[in-house]
């Protein structure tokens, strides 16, 4: 069987493809700048899902805010390890930042049962209550973004885009009307996948924003 075998030469050619494919059947799309083409196609490339042309919402100036705020050292909190494992730790170190999740931690499991809350909501507090800039990065869970605007909590950006029938699709309306720095998927879709793609293009981008 011929097929390819390299891991660059195969994410080559997939974005050869996402590329040809949006300009045979969305000719007039525009892409804002480079670095938000680099994140549609990154999540088109994770999802093979076109939609993402029109569905990730992005603040003024979100990227710049939150490639800046990657690049200045920040630590990135995720809702699930999935997202977690997903984002590249080594290319994060680089920049000065980090990533952690706290949805296992023994505080988070204590206080989510004494407070009669979800896992992902307590370690939204959890995350809160320490030092230093933060970034969110939410792809699972609607409960930790409604969490996180309902506390006002202090971060440099959020990535909303969790997936899912309940919940989903008002946590990232409420992201997309809070005013905040961020990125939101209008709808049901998104995911761990999603998010863990979103970050890394930030991070790989090293072009003019």
């Amino acid at each position: 069987m011929n097929y390819i075998q390299q891991p660059q030469a195969i994410e080559s050619q997939s974005f050869q493809i996402i590329g040809d494919i949006i300009a045979r059947e969305r000719p007039d799309y525009r892409f804002a700048s480079p670095l938000h083409e680099a994140v549609i196609k990154r999540v088109i490339h994770t999802t093979a899902d076109f939609d993402w042309l029109d569905i990730l919402w992005f603040s003024d100036q979100a990227l710049v805010r939150l490639q800046a705020a990657l690049r200045g050292g920040c630590t990135l909190y995720t809702d699930t390890t999935m997202a977690l494992s997903g984002i590249n730790k080594n290319r994060l170190a680089e920049w000065g930042s980090e990533c952690r999740c706290f949805i296992s931690d023994p505080r988070v499991v204590a206080a989510a049962k004494q407070q009669g809350i979800t896992r992902s909501m307590a370690a939204v507090d959890l995350a809160l209550a320490q030092p230093g800039k933060k970034l969110f990065v939410f792809g699972n869970a609607p409960t930790a973004l409604f969490r996180l605007l309902e506390k006002q909590g202090d971060a440099e950006g959020v990535i909303g885009v969790p997936v899912g029938f309940v919940g989903a699709a008002e946590s990232k309306q409420a992201l997309i009307d809070s005013g905040r720095t961020g990125l939101a998927a209008r709808g049901r879709k998104g995911g761990s996948n999603v998010a863990a793609a979103i970050v890394n293009a930030l991070l790989y981008f090293t072009g003019e924003a």
